[in-house]
């Protein structure tokens, strides 16, 4: 059974950073896409940045571009999720989720993914 665990959310002031982990167990083969998603309370789950494992592909939400960074640590199993700028309106809880898509254009789509972390919280202060 897959594990995603997520860590490194907190609360910051605007303008500051923080970095998400997403450690993976229990493969018995890796997924092919992993993504980070977010949702605030009384919104829907959004997609915010996706990796496809197999040929490095990273889209973003046109939200977040130039202001964070996905990437995924082979040796660790480990997704993670640099976050720059930060802005109020990015204040969420922040889940990771793995997969094995068919279509890039799926990867930001967080109802094509089958496992899930139990999130993290990050508040950003004005």
């Amino acid at each position: 059974q897959v594990q995603l665990v997520e860590s490194g959310g907190g609360s910051v002031q605007a303008g500051g950073s923080l970095r998400l982990s997403c450690a993976a167990s229990g493969y018995t083969y890796r997924p092919n896409s992993m993504g980070w998603f977010r949702q605030a309370p009384g919104n829907e789950r959004e997609g915010v940045a996706a990796i496809d494992l197999n040929n490095g592909l990273t889209p973003y939400a046109d939200s977040v571009k130039g202001r964070f960074t996905v990437s995924y640590d082979n040796s660790k199993n480990t997704l993670y999720l640099q976050m720059n700028s930060l802005k109020p309106e990015d204040t969420a809880m922040y889940y990771c989720a793995a997969a094995d898509l068919d279509w890039v254009v799926y990867l930001l789509d967080p109802a094509k993914y089958t496992y899930w972390g139990q999130g993290t919280q990050v508040t950003v202060s004005s």
